[in-house]
């Protein structure tokens, strides 16, 4: 299935490298029943971000769950070579994969390989690559995510300067392109983040970080409404 079946208008994607991993199965039910149908699952490597985070063994023990809540698992690879890792990522139950155009030198032959494995795709660019080359680039990819943050770490602060961006990338890529944006995502700029053109949110601390995680993700849902 596409992601433009998978997005219902705008998707607040909770990131479950925020969550609490000795309760990892029951906050992902408890955001189920919430309505989140879109899960962020990131995938570090110790050399393309400094920290080495989840990976497929974690993924396949959620995916069943996952998936039988009629969500999908939208894997964000902070490796390097990430092209190595599609066929692991599928069969351990992961929708989709998003690669950052920093790691790719080609980065159409990349889409292809994650399509290969029946993947949809992504095209990440960090804050100090430029739009431009990131929108240059995204032809093939179901959906290009701006990072608000420097990636690798969860609970940094969102970046300003990252609406202008988010502005003149909707600009140059087609009306169904959709832009997702990573970091620092809160109820407090959901809103100006969607106005500035994006319709993927992913949130962490901002739901994983707060005692009730349903209220929490619920609240952000509604400063989209």
């Amino acid at each position: 299935m596409p992601w433009n079946q998978w997005i219902r208008t705008v998707e607040i994607e909770p990131s479950l490298y925020a969550a609490d991993f000795a309760r990892l199965g029951e906050q992902i039910e408890v955001l189920l029943r919430a309505g989140a149908r879109v899960f962020h699952f990131d995938v570090g490597d110790g050399h393309f971000v400094p920290p080495i985070t989840i990976g497929p063994i974690v993924l396949q023990s959620i995916s069943p769950r996952i998936h039988a809540g009629e969500g999908v698992i939208d894997v964000h690879m902070m490796t390097e070579t990430p092209e190595k890792h599609f066929k692991e990522i599928a069969e351990a139950g992961g929708d989709s994969v998003t690669v950052h155009l920093e790691a790719c030198p080609d980065p159409t032959a990349t889409a292809r390989a994650a399509r290969a494995h029946g993947l949809q795709t992504g095209l990440a660019f960090k804050p100090q690559t430029s739009f431009e080359q990131a929108a240059a680039a995204a032809d093939g990819f179901d959906l290009v995510l701006c990072m608000s943050i420097e990636p690798g770490y969860s609970g940094q602060e969102f970046m300003p300067e990252a609406l202008d961006r988010i502005r003149k990338l909707r600009g140059l890529l087609p009306e169904e392109t959709p832009i997702q944006v990573d970091g620092g995502i809160g109820p407090e700029n959901v809103r100006k983040v969607h106005e500035a053109g994006a319709t993927l949110f992913v949130a962490g601390t901002s739901i994983f970080g707060r005692e009730d995680i349903s209220r929490a993700y619920r609240r952000l849902v509604q400063a989209l409404a």
